[in-house]
């Protein structure tokens, strides 16, 4: 007879999550999964795999919560430019929030601390990343062709400064405690959208 499972997989892949965005890969142990989680080391085991399977399970919980309204802000009808300028806008404050900016990014922190040297994660920092600039590409074309971005510029180009822009503001933000830095820079960013 099978035993049931006397845990949430849901609510543990959250809580692991959690205790990865806040400490990343390397600082977490097995025995810190299960104090936080409050599971046996068998159960972990059994139901995610060991401690790399688990963290990608929660990267991949973590990119499929946060991704999907990037692709909501940029598809409104109307003009365009302006929920770019919020998108960038809003990366900078959550950058410099002192609440939200101590974890920074799983996936920023994803693409430091692992992506070189292990390809699934980095593959999944590549999709991540691709789900971010590819609505921004999107939406500068469409802003282009509603004549509100210069013809000259270049929306592929642009989408992917502003990529590189909303990963660096991640980055910055975390290490930094002067939010201008990273308000400062998105303004500025934001300029070549003019």
């Amino acid at each position: 007879m099978a035993r049931t499972k006397e845990f949430d997989p849901d609510v543990a892949l959250d809580a692991a999550l959690e205790l990865f965005w806040r400490r990343g890969y390397e600082a977490t142990s097995m025995a810190d999964l299960v104090a936080h989680l409050g599971i046996g080391r068998a159960s972990l085991y059994a139901t995610f795999g060991g401690k790399r399977e688990l963290y990608l399970k929660a990267m991949d919980r973590y990119v499929q919560t946060r991704n999907p309204a990037l692709l909501a802000e940029l598809s409104q009808p109307g003009p365009v430019l302006p929920a770019v300028r919020a998108v960038v806008r809003r990366f900078a404050e959550e950058a410099a929030d002192d609440q939200l900016r101590l974890n920074g990014c799983l996936v920023t922190n994803t693409a430091a601390e692992l992506a070189p040297h292990d390809s699934v994660a980095a593959r999944r920092v590549e999709v991540s990343w691709d789900h971010i600039e590819t609505p921004l590409y999107a939406a500068l074309v469409r802003a282009q062709a509603q004549g509100e971005l210069p013809e000259g510029r270049d929306p592929r180009a642009l989408s992917r400064m502003l990529l590189v822009l909303l990963q660096g503001v991640r980055v910055v933000g975390k290490a930094s405690s002067d939010p201008a830095r990273v308000r400062d820079a998105a303004e500025q960013a934001l300029e070549l959208l003019d």
